[in-house]
């Protein structure tokens, strides 16, 4: 079973794909959501995007926008860069990546609209040599979402050449607190097989350790790999532990510093408040005071003030440092 580092906003870069790395690494790497039409303007921090490492024969781009020519040459800018694949996010449901006409608005327009822009992106990368995987993360669709349409999206995508579709089993609105509905993932398995389609299924939602890993196999058993993503910021050991190759304990403290030393690396200063803060915002959840530990790391974004405040917490809780 293949197992996927999710495309997150301001966590898929280099700095915690070099975490997880240290940890076994995973099978593929989603980049973090990539604004098409900001990437091809050139600003001072798109370079940072572009990195390809730890394993760029393991690394997928992600690309996100409301206009289909700002994709495709987005596409042929990342294809010339390195990486295994495109894919194309047309499952955030950010209001304003809604409003842009990107994300989850893709499966919204009329269904020949999108295509045209599946079309253009398949077509840059057969141009650029084909050996980019073209994919898409997709979700349910909207809160009026019937299955006849979601089939007929299906097709569609089968037929501009997508070669693999991660499900997000939610519709537009369906937040985490509400089970993902993997009987759709399951449904997704067996119309391609029916149709005869090339195409691989990723499951993505609600995988956050070993009992939860087996349920979504157990309730997708066709699925050629899973997707993780907020667990996967938690615990980057995670694809390690699934996979079972962990064998040493877990050292909080050294874990989290290391992230801020690949963070110092591989991100400009002017990035670190918001990634030191998503991060903290998940890896917090791995202590029994994780409210007091989330708190202190979120009120002190620097570099300096979050290495304090570890020590602090890791001197007076000694006995939760190693998991």
């Amino acid at each position: 079973m293949n197992l996927l580092l999710a495309p997150m906003a301001t966590l898929s870069h280099q700095a915690l794909r070099n975490v997880i790395y240290n940890f076994g690494g995973c099978d593929e790497y989603y980049t973090e959501m990539i604004q098409a039409g900001t990437l091809l303007a050139g600003g001072p921090f798109e370079r940072y995007y572009l990195f390809t490492k730890p394993e760029p024969q393991k690394l997928v781009w992600q690309l996100c926008g409301g206009k289909a020519p700002a994709l495709a040459c987005a596409t042929e800018l990342v294809c010339n860069t390195g990486g295994i694949g495109v894919d194309i996010n047309m499952g955030c449901c950010a209001p304003d990546i809604v409003r842009a006409g990107s994300g989850i608005a893709w499966m919204l327009k009329p269904l020949k609209e999108t295509e045209a822009m599946l079309c253009d992106v398949k077509d840059v990368i057969q141009k650029t040599g084909g050996n980019h995987r073209f994919s898409v993360k997709i979700r349910l669709g909207d809160e009026n979402f019937t299955d006849k349409y979601f089939f007929s999206f299906i097709d569609m995508l089968s037929a501009t050449g997508v070669e693999q579709i991660t499900l997000h089993p939610r519709t537009k609105k369906e937040k985490y607190r509400q089970p993902p509905r993997y009987e759709y993932v399951k449904k997704l398995c067996h119309y391609v097989q029916a149709k005869g389609y090339k195409i691989d299924i990723i499951l993505n939602g609600a995988v956050s350790d070993i009992a939860t890993y087996k349920k979504a196999i157990s309730e997708a058993p066709l699925i050629k790999g899973i997707m993780i993503g907020r667990a996967a910021v938690q615990k980057p050991w995670i694809f390690a532990q699934l996979k079972g190759l962990l064998t040493e304990k877990i050292d909080l403290l050294q874990t989290a510093l290391d992230f801020i030393e690949q963070l110092e690396k591989y991100q400009p200063p002017e990035f670190y408040k918001t990634r030191l803060q998503r991060f903290f915002t998940y890896y917090s959840d791995n202590v029994q005071f994780s409210h007091h530990l989330r708190n202190q790391l979120l009120n002190n974004p620097t570099i300096e003030g979050c290495k304090q405040k570890l020590h602090e917490y890791f001197d007076q809780c000694p006995h939760e440092r190693f998991l």
